[in-house]
């Protein structure tokens, strides 16, 4: 995603551009001591996600966002919280209060580029074709798809269980979200709470499926589904 960062304060605009470097989907366009700057980015390129001061001199941001016809994804970062209504009436994805920790800042884009991706109709980033990131102990972790054997929802957390990898991965993300940044064609839904990865099922059951010597429940819901890897129809 292309952002731009509009800070009028020169030691968090710095900030900001550091939080971006770490998250590894974010390329940083330009930067920003103004809204006026900004509009200038604007009307150049492309952007699809605003990082938003409120408070600047000439024009606030919440004036900016107004100004605009159509407008990218925005993430507010303020040091007031007076504003988020008005805010959230501007349609912003989210609204951050300085000071920000790390795992809040990278929280805010996941949500963003969630957003972003349903937008432009992807399921994942074009450049992350083989892999995708998780937040797991305030940073991003990494998923590579070929190394995923099965997945477990867990409420608001999954766990995503590797090739070579004794320790699941646990990341606080819902179960639907996750699957819809699978690719359909290899991986399969088979319990409301299990996803596997095709490649990896070595045996078929009605009510369950095995992956070598690990066993997981199938659904009723899910069967159908299941024996049509085989060729096979539930009988």
């Amino acid at each position: 995603m292309k952002c731009i960062a509009i800070d009028d304060e020169p030691l968090a605009l710095d900030l900001l551009e550091d939080n971006i470097s770490m998250v590894p989907y974010l390329t940083l366009v330009g930067k920003c001591s103004n809204a006026f700057e900004a509009i200038e980015i604007l009307q150049r390129q492309q952007v699809d996600l605003i990082f938003l001061d409120i408070q600047m001199p000439g024009l606030t941001g919440l004036q900016l966002l107004q100004s605009l016809a159509h407008k990218p994804i925005v993430i507010l970062i303020t040091a007031y919280e007076k504003y988020a209504l008005e805010g959230f009436n501007l349609d912003v994805t989210d609204y951050l209060v300085k000071p920000v920790s790390i795992e809040r800042f990278v929280k805010a884009c996941n949500k963003a580029h969630e957003l972003w991706q349903l937008k432009n109709g992807n399921k994942q980033s074009t450049t992350h074709s083989d892999f995708f990131f998780v937040n797991v102990d305030y940073s991003l972790q990494k998923i590579v798809f070929a190394d995923i054997l099965w997945i477990e929802g867990l409420k608001d957390y999954v766990r995503i269980h590797l090739r070579n990898n004794p320790k699941p991965v646990v990341t606080r993300i819902s179960f639907k979200n996750l699957e819809e940044q699978l690719p359909g064609k290899h991986f399969i839904r088979i319990h409301k709470s299990y996803i596997a990865a095709v490649a990896a099922i070595t045996a078929i059951r009605k009510n369950s499926i095995f992956l070598d010597s690990i066993e997981l429940p199938v659904g009723d819901t899910y069967r159908d589904s299941v024996f049509a890897i085989a060729g096979k129809t539930n009988s």
